[in-house]
Order: C-alpha cells, then structure tokens, then sequence
C-alpha cells in the first residue's frame, strides 16, 4: 500500500510521525467512458484556450482565483501557496477530545489508515490508538493535505488509528423546507415501526455486495461473447402499490418474522405491542383509529347474543304458548346483536327489543288458533 502523505499527530508535547494510506478504494464501482456512438471511438477531453482557441499543453496549465462576485481570475503560484502560513501543512494537530455521537455524520468526507512512521513512533502511535479505543473517545483537530485545509477526527479502528476528514460546519447545508413537519403519526404505526425495526435482525457485512456491478458486469460478458443479454426478471411492485402505512408495516413484520403467504395476504394482523407503551383506544375502535377486524366484531356479537336471547325469553308469561314465536324473537335480536358490530349502541339495544316484543305479540294468536283447529 503505497502513502499519500507524510506527516506528524500532535496533541500537547507529544509528536507521532505517521504515514498516511487511503482506506477506501472506489476501482470496483462501475465506470463508464464517453464514446462517438457512430464508430464506437472514445472522446477525449482536451484543454482549450479560450482567446487563442490552442490546446494547451499540461506543463502549461497552472492555477486562479475567481473573486467572489467578479468575473477576474487572478494567478495563483505554488510558490504564493508555499508562503501561507499554514502549520497544518505536515502537521495533525488534535484540538480536543470528544464523544463520537457529538460529531455529525453529514461531516464525514474521506477516510484514511495512519500508521507509525519509523521505530521511534510505533510506541506513542499505540499508545493513543489504546487511549483512544479504551476511553471511548474521538480527536478533533484540523489538518492540510493537498493544498487545502480540513477538519479531521482520528479513532481507533481493527487494530489501526483511522482519519475522517470532515467538512467545515459552514458546508453542511440546513434541511429547511426538505419535509413537512405537521405529520400526524399514530401510535399503533410508531409501535409497528419500531417492532418490525427489532425483527429484522442485525447487519451482516457479508452479504452486502453490488447488484448493479454485477448486472454490468454479466451484460458486458454476454456481449463479448456475441450472445443476448439475459432478460432481468420481473421485480414485485406490490408493495407500491400499498397505500395504507399499517397495512405495509404489518405486511413487511410478517415477512421479517417468516410468515407464510396466506398470513401475507391478510388485510389485517394481530400485532402484540412493545411493553411500556400507551396506546390510545377509543370507543368503538382500534388503537390508532383503525377499526376493527371481523374477529373482534364475532366476538362482541357472542357477548351480546345471549343477552338478547335471554330478554326475549323473559316475555313468555306475556304469552305462553307462543313457542314459535319466542324462536323468531330470539333469532332476530342476536341477528340485529350481530349487525351492531363494534359500536353496540343502546339505542339499537332498545330497538332489538321493543322488535322482538312486537314479533312475539303477533305470532302468539296466529299459534294459539293452530293449536285449536288441529284439536
């Protein structure tokens, strides 16, 4: 592995010359060169003057400055760059110590491998990659690598002190605007989330590799060997085409969990929820607002029922012979029980019953003269 740059951690009176290493490698992402699509020839990019028009050589190019607001470009030297004042040109110099979560992720730019540059290093370079590592802590400081200077957070990883360069606050662009933020969200939902976030299970690294590379890669083979790219299969879009937020969480809970596709297919699941959370219910409904399923609406029509059934057999000293009519009574209030659902109002409790008195005053002569005919 060949160094990018030579230079030297300082934090109070201790110096550790390093050498540094670039920890990322971007050759394996796909790659494409422009081409003249008539003949298949690559173009090539040339530096042209723009007042005499000449391609301009390398060794001839050199640097400007564009002044904020002017279009005057004024020529900068090495040698002008060489006389800033700059002691962060071969030096790392650690500002502070500091909680990994106090810095934010957006900030974090390029990584590099630091390692211990001769005998005299290893020990203090070992020495802050253990502080570091046991003390669970980041430094903070500030750095100049080809030609410019950044933030840098130094920590302890496999073994080795990695550098992030971070980009200065004033590069982090505000989200102001980006989303909404008078979202309503019900608690059921949050619930869902956060369950389906505990079944997925933990990261594998694995098994992440590049799909897409792979794709180019095979279309790239086939074509050299003269053959026809395969057709990519047809991905599933159904969960596009979901438009009820619980609907899609319980959808994909089910499917981290394992569930089979009869359970995938159902509109509604049984989703037990996280201890030490609230749900707000409300009379008549689901947690959330959702109503409910055609489980629970069974269930209150059985608790119901009986009830009904016993207030309709209560009217048979009205009319004791009337045994038809007593079975058609019953039948219709645990029919209009059934019918009430989840709501179960008194109001209709009332209208059942006055129903199945009227049913049962009727039927009773109708039976009475039957009885007498037949004798």
């Amino acid at each position: 592995m060949r160094s990018i740059w030579n230079g030297s951690i300082s934090f109070g009176l201790v110096t550790i010359p390093v050498k540094t290493y670039s920890a990322t490698d971007r050759t394996s992402s796909v790659s494409f060169v422009r081409i003249h699509e008539k003949d298949g020839a690559q173009i090539q990019y040339r530096k042209i003057c723009e007042l005499d028009g000449k391609e301009v050589p390398n060794e001839e190019v050199g640097k400007g400055y564009q002044a904020p607001g002017d279009e005057t470009i004024v020529p900068i030297t090495d040698d002008d760059l060489s006389q800033l004042p700059m002691p962060t040109a071969k030096t790392l110099s650690i500002l502070s110590f500091a909680d990994p979560g106090e810095i934010d992720p957006l900030q974090l730019d390029k990584a590099y491998y630091l390692g211990p540059n001769g005998a005299s290093a290893i020990k203090p370079y070992t020495l802050l990659r253990e502080a570091l590592e046991h003390h669970q802590r980041v430094a903070v400081g500030k750095v100049a690598m080809r030609g410019r200077e950044s933030l840098a957070m130094l920590r302890a990883h496999d073994g080795a002190i990695v550098m992030h360069t971070l980009l200065w606050p004033d590069q982090i662009r505000p989200a102001t605007g980006v989303v909404p933020d008078d979202v309503e969200l019900r608690e059921n939902e949050l619930t869902l989330a956060e369950t389906l976030m505990d079944s997925l299970g933990e990261l594998d690294p694995e098994e992440l590799h590049d799909d897409y590379r792979e794709a180019v890669e095979e279309l790239v083979a086939a074509k050299l060997e003269g053959e026809e790219p395969a057709a990519p299969s047809a991905s599933d879009a159904s969960g596009a085409r979901v438009l009820d937020l619980t609907a899609a969480l319980e959808k994909s809970l089910r499917a981290a969990r394992g569930g089979g596709e009869g359970d995938a297919q159902e509109e509604s699941a049984s989703v037990t929820p996280i201890r030490g959370r609230k749900t707000t219910k409300k009379s008549g409904a689901a947690p959330g607002g959702g109503k409910r399923s055609g489980t629970a609406t069974k269930k209150a029509a059985k608790k119901t029922a009986p009830a009904a059934a016993k207030k309709a057999s209560a009217k048979k000293t009205a009319a004791p012979k009337a045994t038809g009519g007593r079975t058609k009574a019953a039948a219709t209030a645990k029919k209009s029980a059934g019918s009430r659902g989840t709501t179960g109002g008194t109001s209709k409790q009332t209208a059942a019953r006055k129903t199945a008195a009227k049913s049962t005053t009727k039927k009773a002569p109708a039976k009475k003269t039957g009885r007498q005919s037949s004798a």
